[in-house]
């Protein structure tokens, strides 16, 4: 099996630990997009620690924290910075519930600081 979206393999890693019980992962291989978006899962509490390891490959160690769902957005859609709404009724269960990562000009942030910042981009993930 050829994985061609290693940030979708590693949440949808989350949502099997979760569902099973565990409460640690370790993501192999990772990229820096991938530690972008888990740090900023953490900053919100959905991650307990992230913790880098590098043996033959750069893996990393999650302890999850208060995750309740998460998923990759796909396709990647563009959104402008007044478009925002559209999504977060889609993807979020309520408005001040969850985040969306996106990724702007400025670099990886939440959709609320995207919205602050009058920043459009393109959505990566989103969770609750």
């Amino acid at each position: 099996m050829v994985v061609r979206d290693w940030l979708s393999n590693a949440l949808n890693d989350f949502m099997n630990c979760k569902k099973v019980g565990k409460t640690e992962t370790v993501i192999c291989p990772v990229s820096n997009l991938m530690l972008r978006v888990f740090e900023i899962m953490k900053q919100h509490g959905y991650l307990e620690d992230v913790k880098v390891e590098q043996d033959k490959f750069r893996k990393a160690i999650v302890k999850l924290g208060k995750l309740n769902y998460c998923k990759a957005i796909k396709p990647r859609f563009v959104v402008k910075k007044d478009q925002y709404d559209k999504y977060i009724r889609r993807y979020l269960p309520a408005r001040q519930l969850g985040i969306i990562i996106v990724s702007t000009n400025k670099g990886l942030m939440t959709h609320r600081e995207a919205m602050e910042k009058g920043l459009g981009g393109v959505l990566i993930a989103y969770c609750y």
